[in-house]
């Protein structure tokens, strides 16, 4: 039977064990509040300082999402021990390790490419705006994630690559220093001066206002075809600087070596043997 002085007695006991817990479940709960701040200020400076490091872009918010996490799951198992909860503390920390393994496998290559982009965000071999081939993907960089790269193809497809295709495989980057070479073909008639045509060719290029100096265009004979003598023509451009229309320059520098030939007098050829004149007589029998 209770009796009022056991009540009195076992309320007693409780709040002394609520007082004793008291201190415990406040320091948990500091615990819990330091692990909050300290991981956002944490992964702000983190973020802050892979982005002075690399100058490119990154995936700011996974990196600042996964370091909060990371400094707020262990905020978790002090607080447990704290609370004199060791067991499941370390229950938590195996769990989650089997946790973390178990998704491994199932999601490799998901993990892969995150893992892939984790790298290539601190030596990226390309930037947004960019022009980049990679096992015949090609097209201009429009955005960078870890799990894949955004490409526009000049064609107006949207191409999503991999991040451990663009780790593992040749990437091939056309604009890291501004720097482009662009080159053409154009045959002329075996009767021509091939030797006269490229140097008047070069002359002509060197020119055209926005293409550069150096590094300095160049003709040269590339092959001796059925038909024609073929040369290759090519010049280089900034593709950095934004006064100079690409296209435009292509266009300006065609028209300018067709004219300088034609103002030559040489022949200008297609891939046809229309060149040579046959004159003969038929006599009758």
């Amino acid at each position: 039977m209770v009796t009022m002085e056991n009540l009195a007695q076992l309320t007693t006991q409780s709040l002394e064990s609520v007082f004793l817990f008291l201190p415990r479940l406040a320091g948990a709960c500091l615990i819990l509040l330091g692990a909050f701040y300290a991981g956002r200020m944490l992964a702000r400076a983190i973020g802050l300082l892979m982005a002075k490091i690399s100058g490119m872009q990154i995936h700011d918010t996974f990196f600042r999402s996964l370091i909060r996490l990371m400094v707020f799951y262990f905020g978790i198992v002090l607080a447990l021990n704290v609370l004199g909860m060791e067991k499941l503390a370390l229950s938590l920390l195996a769990g989650g390790g089997v946790t973390a393994i178990v998704l491994g496998f199932a999601f490799r290559e998901i993990g892969e490419n995150f893992l892939a982009g984790i790298f290539l965000a601190f030596s990226r071999p390309f930037n947004v705006g960019d022009l980049i081939n990679s096992e015949g993907l090609e097209g201009r960089v429009k955005s960078i994630a870890l799990r894949f790269t955004h490409l526009r193809a000049v064609d107006g497809r949207d191409i999503y690559v991999p991040s451990s295709q663009l780790f593992s495989k040749p990437v091939i980057n056309y604009t890291r220093d501004g720097l482009r070479r662009f080159s053409f073909s154009v045959g002329i008639d075996y009767a021509n001066d091939a030797k006269a045509a490229c140097y008047l060719l070069e002359d002509a290029v060197g020119k055209i206002a926005g293409v550069l100096e150096e590094p300095s265009s160049a003709a040269t004979i590339d092959s001796l075809e059925p038909g024609y003598v073929e040369l290759s023509v090519s010049y280089w451009q900034n593709v950095f600087d934004e006064a100079v229309d690409g296209k435009q320059l292509r266009i300006n520098v065609i028209d300018s070596c067709r004219k300088v030939l034609l103002e030559n007098n040489y022949t200008v050829s297609a891939d046809t043997t229309s060149n040579v004149a046959v004159s003969g007589k038929i006599e009758s029998p």
